[in-house]
């Protein structure tokens, strides 16, 4: 925000300074003075970081919003306007904010999420195998050594879990809480079993539904639902849960410090795991209305992707690490293809170049996530 706005006129506010905390918990309608001293003309922008420890401010914005609106109208006995205003405000706990009852904005504000970095952000220093093992944090790709993102991801995992879970009393219990959290690596990116996590951690399923809950409101995870053109018989099956992270995944189970090697199992869970959260943070930035889930046939088999595009055909994606996709790999696609006669079907690969089997298009990860479309709608 800082380097995005570093021109034009920008006042900021952060609330993890004690001098702007205090300032605004103790009287939040301050934010009115400093908007008052805002240039009468042009663009101008108030960025406020932090927004959840003070929600109160909220209103504050509520008000300024619809007063300056009311002015830009001449509908006030003011003279109009020639000021353009403008809110940017970020924080890290959107469930604080709604548990506290606080004012969202709406209708009156755009929500974006910002996620770890997507692959393109990289640029030329992209490094898959970096990127599975460690994850995309910014604070972890910016680190200067194994040891200190090691580090890095443990402090990050204790103090979310204290500060965001147990501190907002979000989950009543530590204990019961941090197994649930090793379950939910161990089973990332696999159909849920409620009763069986509940039986491993010593918890009631509704328990354990309600921690899912949490990871989905605090951001920690996405919810992958399974196909079905009915959605109550959606809802009836099993949804998949991915951790937003690779590292943070990694890092749960203790094995951040431990080379993926391309051979073995973990490294096509983990690779699956990249792929996933690859597009679904790129149709969140795109603002793309795509729904993503999973397929499950009758027999059994799997198809780790579905991607419902308006406008375009349905998407049927397998992701396989491989660099040589073999003909065993084509069986789902295959066995679903008289049932979705019309769908795009991929196979994302680590292949070096595209080509068509049957056709399936198999082609190089990156190649064909450009091909789902994401392109047209991202500014």
């Amino acid at each position: 925000m800082r380097e995005h706005f570093a021109k034009g006129t920008t006042m900021f506010l952060d609330l993890l300074t004690p001098k702007d905390y205090d300032r605004f918990s103790q009287n939040p309608s301050s934010l009115s003075e400093i908007v008052a001293a805002l240039p009468s003309q042009g663009d101008c922008w108030v960025i406020i970081d932090e927004v959840q420890k003070v929600p109160q401010l909220l209103d504050m914005v509520h008000l300024e919003i619809e007063a300056h609106s009311r002015s830009q109208m001449g509908v006030t006995t003011e003279r109009p306007s020639r000021r353009r205003l403008f809110f940017a405000l970020t924080g890290s706990s959107a469930r604080k904010l709604k548990r506290g009852r606080a004012n969202m904005l709406a209708g009156r504000a755009f929500l974006r999420h910002l996620y770890p970095l997507v692959s393109s952000e990289f640029g030329d220093a992209f490094n898959l195998g970096f990127v599975l093992q460690w994850g995309s944090l910014p604070g972890i790709v910016t680190a200067s050594s194994d040891e200190e993102r090691n580090e890095l991801l443990m402090a990050y995992i204790h103090t979310y879990l204290k500060e965001e879970i147990l501190a907002e009393q979000l989950a009543r219990e530590a204990p019961p809480f941090r197994r649930f959290l090793e379950c939910a690596a161990q089973t990332n990116g696999e159909i849920v079993n409620f009763s069986s996590i509940a039986r491993d951690v010593g918890l009631s399923s509704n328990t354990v539904l309600s921690y899912f809950q949490i990871l989905e409101d605090t951001l920690l995870a996405y919810r992958l639902q399974p196909y079905h053109q009915s959605i109550r018989k959606r809802e009836r099956r099993g949804p998949k849960f991915y951790l937003f992270d690779c590292g943070v995944a990694r890092a749960l189970l203790g094995l951040q410090n431990q080379p993926l090697l391309s051979n073995n199992y973990g490294y096509g869970r983990t690779f699956e795991h990249f792929i996933f959260l690859e597009i679904y943070r790129l149709a969140s930035y795109a603002g793309s209305d795509f729904q993503l889930s999973y397929l499950q046939t009758k027999d059994g088999l799997e198809i780790d992707l579905l991607i419902e595009r308006p406008g375009m055909p349905l998407a049927l994606i397998e992701i396989k690490s491989t660099g040589t996709v073999q003909d065993v790999h084509l069986r789902g696609l295959r066995s679903v293809k008289k049932d979705f006669p019309d769908a795009q079907q991929m196979i994302l690969s680590q292949e070096p170049r595209p080509r068509l089997v049957d056709g399936i298009h198999i082609m190089p990860w990156q190649m064909g996530i450009r091909e789902l479309g994401f392109d047209k709608k991202t500014r």
